[in-house]
């Protein structure tokens, strides 16, 4: 119950995020109108000569039209700087601005006229910029240049440039970044929750949880620093910004083969074991080599670069491919957890394979945005997943306890058996012998006696024969075990008990019915078999009430014999049907509770079971099984 809950709390979490995400993204659905600026020239810096006649920035010639979404190359490394311009239109709005989104660079100068209005430089690699940057109804017909300085492959604008109003444009900026920031932040804000929630888990679960939280807590991590928002809002922590997305991308493989591994398997031929501890040493490569470009000034950039971005990108596809393919391996031959796993699995691993794919094709120009989507139905199968094997527990849990239960019961049994057997063997012989000698004198005493002496000696004689036939159950149950073993043919056997209880059942007012093959055969000794079976048919002729019924049935059933006796009489509670076999323990208000008791034992011994079905008033069904013997084995000593 309590991994349903956990399992529960999370979904309703997850459903919370997707709510929270389509209502940002109805959010601000109807705005203004926008005035694109598309008409735009471009040149690189020193190519052009002269200087301007009114301004005096940016070149004087050199200027070619520059279309949108198409950012132009630069070879890695390379700091080239290039100049866009434009003319600002008329400015109707209240509190003018412009938005661009998105713009490549790693230094970055606005100008109106003369005057800067904007003015970036990062030290690190992330090169995605929005900017909203307010005007003044002034500079309307102004000219706008931009200078932009590359550094990690290109620069540019990669999308419509808008006029308009300032509150206006700020409402589509947020807009356009909120899904990014509400499920990043749903992310972290549950890994965080299942992280507190792992000191309530016992060891066997807390591993798989742990490996889950950390899957979650990566792509929040990496969702949230991948969103060009929270660096134009915070600055000065781009840079370490740049560290946990890289953070984030170096756990979150060696996390998700772990959870693959203990959720499901270890793959064919333990590849997906292989592939977790090889990913976790290349994480940890990447990471060393992370700090020492840290301290060194980001001088190793370049390098640190290609082995954190390209080369685990190469990783991260063929790894991806074989997290695929085991799960189908799995889902193919039965796993649904496997089968879960596939389809999330493939919600993410289409949009992202796709993705890496282009990303590669376009030599880095492109920024990554469907994998965040397709990341989500990931998630949300990881955790359906980890809910079915916690309920899995649980129901395993709940079912060893209950052979816990009736393990104990069952060894309190043989102890208190064990017992009674040692107890009852040591009294029957002790007893016994002058129990003999008393009933010879009696006897003795008997023949010289008047007659009203004779009768209080037949009395005392009575009793003496119940004593010893009390003392007989007892050492037939400290000692079940036949002096012969032989080969019994069942319906010879309950021809004689037939003869012997018939009658008995006639004078009940009740009738015994019998249908038994001739060819079952089971190994015991007949005289104990005999004993056991008239105990407990006797036990089904006193329970019997007006024309009460005793039917017997025998049949041959997955290698055993099975003997079935039902009757229709008083029939038993399922508290009394407990009981039975226990010493001392009778329904009957004369009987000792030894004739049942002797009954399992000799049944045990010749290694058969016993099931007892009753309802009160309705009759009771004993059914016992045998392992079946082959008419032409010989019996053993």
């Amino acid at each position: 119950m309590k991994a349903s809950r956990k399992y529960g709390i999370i979904a309703a979490a997850i459903c919370i995020v997707i709510q929270l995400v389509l209502a940002a993204s109805c959010y601000g659905s109807s705005e203004p109108a926008l005035k694109p600026l598309t008409d735009w020239r471009f040149t690189w810096e020193g190519v052009g000569t002269g200087s301007r006649s009114t301004d005096g920035i940016g070149p004087a010639s050199g200027w070619e039209p520059y279309r949108m979404k198409q950012p132009l190359q630069l070879s890695t490394g390379e700091e080239k700087a290039g100049w866009f311009e434009t003319k600002l239109p008329a400015l109707i709005w209240n509190t003018p601005a412009i938005l661009l989104k998105p713009v490549y660079g790693i230094k970055i100068d606005i100008y109106v006229g003369q005057e800067k209005r904007y003015e970036i430089d990062r030290d690190y690699r992330y090169d995605v910029h929005h900017i909203l940057l307010p005007l003044s109804r002034e500079d309307a017909g102004q000219t706008l240049l931009m200078k932009i300085q590359g550094g990690s492959g290109r620069i540019g604008m990669d999308g419509p440039v808008w006029a308009g109003d300032y509150q206006t444009l700020l409402t589509k900026l947020i807009k356009a970044n909120l899904g990014d920031i509400v499920l990043g932040s749903s992310f972290i804000f549950i890994a965080l929750i299942m992280l507190i929630s792992a000191v309530l888990l016992n060891r066997s679960e807390r591993n798989s949880w742990l490996s889950l939280t950390v899957v979650i807590l990566s792509i929040g991590l990496m969702i949230l620093t991948y969103s060009p928002f929270v660096y134009s809002l915070f600055r000065s922590y781009g840079e370490w910004f740049q560290v946990v997305f890289d953070l984030g991308l170096l756990s979150l493989l060696p996390a998700i083969t772990y959870y693959f591994e203990r959720t499901i398997g270890p793959g064919y031929m333990l590849i997906i074991r292989i592939c977790r501890k090889f990913q976790t040493g290349y994480s940890l490569f990447c990471l060393g080599f992370m700090v020492i470009n840290l301290l060194s000034g980001s001088r190793f950039s370049d390098i640190y670069y290609l082995f954190s971005v390209k080369v685990l990108g190469c990783i991260m596809i063929v790894l991806l491919m074989i997290l695929a393919a085991s799960a189908i391996s799995y889902a193919s031959k039965g796993n649904r957890d496997a089968a879960v796993f596939a389809s999330g699995f493939a919600l993410f691993a289409i949009p992202a394979l796709g993705e890496l794919v282009w990303f590669y094709v376009r030599q880095g120009d492109y920024v990554l945005f469907w994998w965040k989507w397709g990341v989500l139905g990931f998630v949300i199968s990881l955790i359906m997943i980890l809910g079915r094997k916690f309920a899995h527990n649980h129901r395993q849990i709940v079912v060893y306890s209950r052979e816990l239960e009736m393990f104990n019961s069952e060894l309190q049994r043989s102890e208190k058996m064990e017992i009674i057997s040692e107890l009852a063997a040591s009294v029957a012989h002790e007893v016994r012998n002058p129990l003999q000698v008393t009933r010879g004198f009696l006897q003795l005493l008997q023949e010289k006696s008047r007659d009203r002496e004779k009768e209080y000696l037949r009395l005392a004689l009575e009793e003496l024969d119940r004593a010893s036939g009390i003392i007989t159950d007892f050492l037939t149950f400290a000692k079940p075990e036949a002096e012969k073993v032989s080969l019994l043919n069942v319906g010879y056997e309950f021809r004689h008990i037939e003869g012997i209880l018939i009658p008995l059942a006639n004078l009940q007012g009740g009738r015994m019915t019998t249908d038994i093959p001739q060819d079952l055969y089971v190994y015991g000794n007949s005289s104990k078999f005999k004993q056991a079976f008239i105990n407990m048919i006797k036990n089904s002729i006193e329970a019997l009430r007006e024309e009460g019924h005793i039917q017997i049935r025998a049949y041959r059933e997955d290698g055993q014999v099975v003997i079935r006796v039902a009757d229709n009489g008083e029939g038993m509670e399922p508290s009394e049907v407990a009981r039975l076999g226990e010493p001392y323990y009778s329904n009957k208000s004369k009987g000792t509770g030894l004739g049942l008791m002797v009954t399992f034992r000799i049944i045990e011994v010749m290694q058969g079971k016993i099931e007892i079905e009753s309802k009160k008033g309705a009759g009771t069904v004993m059914t016992v099984r045998f392992p079946a013997a082959a008419s032409g084995e010989q019996g053993a000593e």
